[in-house]
């Protein structure tokens, strides 16, 4: 008979426990309920500060569970009876359990500060309190937006870039002598205080908030140290004390400052009960960050499929990127240690603070922090509690400690993954980090583990080939730059002098591509034209019954109504089966190959050209209608859409391209799933990069903010034409963003900052191209050479092909196809 699991709470770790029960249940012996008290599914809150970026909570949202789940939203446990082994939530239902688990997390804590309730004072935990944050923020007038932010420890300072990045200008209090009190020492944390002040964020600290005061329609703290602000907006994010009241009123027992108490299995003095995450006191402490949680979690999954698991000493090793400064610390970072010693390398000039503990005979590794630079993070934390490999300058310095690591020695402190089994990944194929995410789930977490499995297939001697192909020896991005460089105009010359033998369907396309992108004229020019794959071939989509599509371009959706009716009548004269696209253009399908010219021939009559939905191509830019009609519009997203689609039609590139352009934060054009997105602000646009929908989603990332429509425009040539450069075959932004060491922040390095100095060429690049565009299908019609491609039997030009036929369905031709079954009804 199948059992019930009830869990109590449905944050991280309460999600992150169902789904290592599911993993193991394989059996399905456990029937699970979960209880959430928000009424939107789990999220991500270690990425909270990233939901100002975009304000779309969906892409916070965690995987749904697959099987035998029943998730309640909005419905939180108000009583157990854990006599009658039984919960009742807030809408009266009553649930019987087997077992239970409380992972009620914490919540908030706001100190007794006189006039912290008032008006415009909040706390800064979940979606919700950043909505009324910002919706409180909104109505503050211009000129006066200044805000203070209570407590300068992690979730403070998270708390000031959100604030930032609202357009308010934070100061942070703190009582503590320096920021993140808990992380980092006295040397790291005068380091942070001065870059976080050059980013404009006043620091207040060794003080604390003594009032909070109305002011007219501001307020007024009042400091310990005397200092009165000016503020429009208070944010409590002075820590959070544990969840434990429902646990109390069932008379669990709880530890001396808070929590449920567990032992090392997390189980509480009721054999039926148990708790995980930051309301369970463990070894009389309670843990606050998400990865001992989650290890909490993994425990109880063991246990309730009949494991022997145990709760071992939690890993509280933290690295992020607070205001854009990175910040890390591991181990015995205060040097707690009787006898510790410290090795610091304090650079003021680069901005680094690096510093290691040891045992008092310099032997072992006890912790580190590191501000300013955190890349030796993730081969240091692994060697917590081992010999130091080299000497500890060395270390700091940057040598390069992982061929030391133990086989036992956790990689991956997120999801608990050890090297051996990193290597075990390795020995059974395994051969780059993507394929090591999915076997081992290393580096699906934080992320900062996957330097450290790039080095460990190194270690492991997988070569990871660069090769185009069996023809190239060099990388796509390589052989890019000698197509570019020497001026290399032919398949032929190139694999001539950098390739071997007569090239493939690999090489072939993607060398035309780049021939394409480099002003090598018209794709069916010449050999050219014999390098296409069947869609370029023909400038047309194949179909699955050997027709193709016609796909004429319609710059942001917009047409006239005779354009219209051209579509309508060419649609009709052949027979095409017509429909709206999700990109707002209209398909027509069913052309056999000779009709393909004579219906572009009156395409192009009517003012239409290509819409490149056969070629690796910008497809569409996708809009709303803009401040033009709509009510929440506020600037004209048309306007914007057209031009861009007009600048980029026809660029070659290694994947397909799609854009979008929102009119306002309402985002009806979806510009967040598109390779490139665009949404006005009332200040200008802001720039997303880097998403797709498709077999893997991604959502777009924010690059720049309130830009005018000329910066936006010269950012977005530099996105492309560096993205064209550098990208590897059949690669999408997203996986392009992803490949790239440093990711978002390099990418915005090099296009907006100009680190390499290449701004000026990428610019020039896609100046040629805009100026050198052609319609290839106007090209194809005034070319008689390259019309007599269009026909289906070379020795019968013009006669169709007999195994093509067609039936009616809802008023529209649609194929016959040999073999499937007609469904009727």
């Amino acid at each position: 008979m199948q059992k019930t699991l009830v869990v109590v709470g449905n944050g991280m770790v309460g999600h992150r426990l169902v789904a290592a029960v599911r993993e193991r249940d394989r059996a399905g012996e456990w029937r699970v309920v979960v209880f959430g008290e928000e009424a939107r599914p789990a999220y991500d809150r270690v990425a909270l500060t990233s939901y100002v970026d975009d304000w779309d909570a969906g892409r916070l949202a965690l995987a749904e569970h697959d099987r035998d789940v029943e998730v309640r939203l909005g419905d939180p446990v108000v009583s157990i009876d854990r006599a009658a082994c039984t919960v009742t939530s807030a809408s009266g239902a009553v649930l019987g359990y087997d077992a239970l688990v409380l992972a009620t997390g914490s919540y908030p804590f706001v100190p007794p500060v006189p006039g912290h309730d008032l008006p415009g004072c909040h706390v800064y935990r979940t979606i919700d309190d950043l909505d009324g944050i910002r919706d409180y923020a909104s109505r503050i007038r211009r000129g006066r937006r200044a805000a203070l932010v209570v407590g300068g420890g992690l979730l403070g300072l998270e708390a000031a870039k959100a604030l930032r990045d609202l357009g308010l200008s934070p100061h942070v209090v703190e009582l503590a002598p320096w920021l993140m009190p808990l992380q980092v020492d006295a040397g790291g944390g005068a380091l942070l205080r001065r870059l976080i002040t050059d980013l404009d964020v006043t620091v207040h600290a060794g003080t604390g908030t003594k009032a909070i005061e109305r002011d007219g329609e501001r307020l007024v703290a009042k400091l310990g140290n005397g200092t009165e602000l000016d503020v429009d907006l208070v944010v409590f994010a002075a820590g959070v004390r544990p969840r434990d009241s429902l646990a109390a009123a069932a008379g669990l027992a709880l530890g001396e400052r808070g929590g449920v108490v567990v032992d090392s299995a997390c189980r509480t003095d009721d054999p039926h009960v148990w708790a995980v995450g930051e309301c369970a006191c463990v070894g009389g402490r309670v843990h606050g960050l998400v990865a001992p949680g989650y290890a909490m979690a993994e425990v109880v999954a063991d246990r309730l499929l009949g494991g022997t698991a145990t709760f071992a000493e939690a890993d509280t090793a933290t690295k992020l990127k607070l205001l854009g400064v990175d910040v890390a610390s591991f181990g015995d970072a205060h040097a707690r240690a009787e006898g510790a010693l410290e090795v610091v390398l304090n650079d003021a000039v680069s901005g680094s603070y690096k510093k290691l503990v040891l045992s008092d005979d310099a032997s072992t590794l006890l912790g580190g922090v590191l501000v300013g630079d955190a890349s030796a993070y993730a081969a240091l934390r692994p060697l917590v509690g081992r010999p130091v490999p080299v000497d500890p300058v060395g270390l700091l310095a940057g040598a390069e400690p992982a061929g030391t690591l133990p086989a036992d020695a956790q990689v991956c402190s997120c999801h608990a993954v050890t090297r051996a089994a990193v290597d075990g990944a390795i020995a059974e194929g395994c051969a780059d980090v993507p394929a090591l995410k999915a076997c081992t789930k290393a580096g699906t977490g934080c992320g900062s583990c996957v330097p450290m499995l790039k080095r460990l297939l190194g270690e492991a001697g997988v070569v990871q080939s660069k090769a185009l192909c069996e023809h190239f020896t060099q990388s796509r991005v390589e052989l890019f730059e000698i197509v570019r460089t020497t001026g290399v105009r032919t398949f032929s010359d190139l694999v001539a002098r950098h390739g071997t033998g007569r090239g493939c369907d690999v090489c072939k396309p993607a060398v035309a591509s780049m021939l394409a992108s480099t002003g090598g004229g018209h794709v069916l020019d010449g050999e050219q034209a014999a390098l296409q794959d069947t869609n370029d071939h023909f400038l047309a989509n194949l179909q699955r019954n050997g027709t193709y599509s016609v796909v004429p371009r319609i710059p942001g959706g917009e047409i006239t109504p005779h354009r219209l009716m051209v579509i309508a009548q060419v649609a009709q004269d052949y027979g095409l089966y017509t429909k709206i696209t999700g990109g707002q253009r209209i398909d027509l399908f069913g052309a056999r190959v000779e009709d393909l010219p004579a219906i572009w021939r009156r395409l192009v009559d009517a003012g239409f050209e290509s819409g490149h939905a056969y070629g690796k191509a910008l497809r569409t830019v996708k809009s709303c209608v803009g401040s033009t009609w709509c009510r929440y519009g506020v600037q004209d997203s048309v306007r914007m859409a057209i031009e861009l689609e007009l600048r980029y039609r026809g660029l070659r590139s290694p994947h397909k391209i799609k854009a979008g352009v929102s009119g306002c934060a309402r985002e009806c054009a979806e510009a967040r799933g598109k390779d490139f997105g665009v949404i006005a602000t009332e200040h200008g646009w802001n720039l997303y990069v880097a998403g797709n929908g498709g077999f893997t989603p991604r959502h777009a990332q924010l690059l720049v903010s309130d830009v005018d429509s000329a910066t936006l425009v010269r950012l977005i040539d530099r996105f492309l034409m560096f993205y064209v450069r550098t990208a590897d075959r059949l690669q999408r932004t997203s996986a392009w963003l992803e490949s790239l060491d440093g990711g978002l922040d390099h990418l915005r390095e090099v296009i907006v900052d100009d680190t390499l100095g290449v701004c000026a060429d990428l610019e020039a690049a896609m100046a040629r191209h805009v100026e050198s565009y052609s319609d290839e299908w106007r090209g194809v019609l005034d070319d008689p050479d390259k019309l007599a491609r269009f026909t289906s039997f070379v020795n019968a030009p013009g006669a169709p092909d007999p195994t093509v036929t067609f039936r009616e369905e809802r008023g529209q031709r649609v194929p016959v196809l040999l073999g499937v079954p007609e469904v009727v009804g």
